[in-house]
């Protein structure tokens, strides 16, 4: 699922953006699974061989550079992320073919038809939406564990963690690791106070659908918030330097405590600073 505004894999001739996309990720705990996935998930970890991001993404781009383009991939994937902690397993499966159905429904929106069709022929993306809608009726409460912007990380995600998780290893990584009690915790006490307040209805709002995605999950899941190819875009020093997480929540204690004033300043001069990030997706 992508985040707005942001498309998510649009067409072989936006390539290029892909691998600046940053990502929400839910692990859940085996528990989570009905049979016959979870012994396939327990295999498939005791096997050592789960692919990484790098993967994740090689295999991506592959398949919009098919000919003929499909649109999304024509098989769903039996891989996942997995990570152990405190002993228990947890996983993150991939579904990239649902998360390219999801994507696809929002590249209208994204997109003018002209650039759509150049890009993904209306033949392909109706065959798609007519697959999907099979597909959908079988499985009516599927949802993707993985969320996507591209250029970009909603300031909603942030919400979710704290700076203390906050994992940088340069030229690596940055990510946010966080237990899925505590990721609710926070965006139900920041709705609480945005609520409250004025200017604040929109990411309010998206705040409401990410806390609807998270409660479809085990409460002993785990959530990440990863920069993903964001740390090969962007400045060492940037990435250094950035509490975009701490940022927003010191913005959220400001407004909780009365400083509209100083809650304003923090949120926008961080919004300001993502928007400049995310016009990269539309520059030459």
């Amino acid at each position: 699922m992508t985040e707005s505004p942001d498309p998510l894999l649009p067409s072989a001739r936006s390539a290029p953006a892909v691998p600046y996309a940053s990502y929400l990720r839910v692990y859940e705990p085996l528990a989570a699974f009905a049979e016959p996935e979870r012994t396939h998930w327990a295999e498939y970890a005791r096997r050592g061989t789960a692919p990484t991001a790098q993967d994740e993404l090689r295999r991506s781009l592959a398949d919009l550079v098919r000919v003929p383009l499909v649109g999304v991939p024509e098989h769903e994937s039996a891989d996942a992320f997995t990570a152990e902690v405190d002993g228990v397993l947890l996983v993150c499966p991939w579904r990239t073919r649902l998360r390219g159905w999801l994507a696809l429904e929002e590249l209208v929106d994204q997109f003018p038809l002209p650039v759509l069709d150049a890009a993904l022929p209306p033949v392909a993306r109706r065959r798609a939406a007519e697959e999907y809608e099979r597909w959908r009726e079988r499985n009516p409460d599927a949802r993707p564990w993985i969320r996507t912007g591209v250029w970009q990380i909603p300031l909603r995600w942030f919400v979710l963690v704290a700076d203390e998780e906050r994992e940088y290893v340069p030229g690596e990584r940055l990510r946010y690791r966080t237990p899925m009690v505590q990721a609710r915790r926070r965006l139900a006490r920041a709705l609480r106070t945005l609520r409250a307040a004025e200017g604040y209805g929109m990411l309010a709002e998206g705040l409401v659908e990410v806390g609807s995605w998270l409660e479809e999950f085990h409460p002993r899941s785990m959530v990440e918030l990863d920069y993903g190819g964001l740390v090969h875009a962007l400045s060492a020093d940037r990435l250094a330097a950035d509490r975009s997480a701490g940022d927003l929540a010191a913005g959220i204690a400001a407004l909780r405590a009365g400083d509209a004033e100083g809650a304003e300043e923090v949120y926008w001069g961080l919004a300001e600073r993502w928007r400049a990030v995310r016009e990269r997706l539309f520059a030459n």
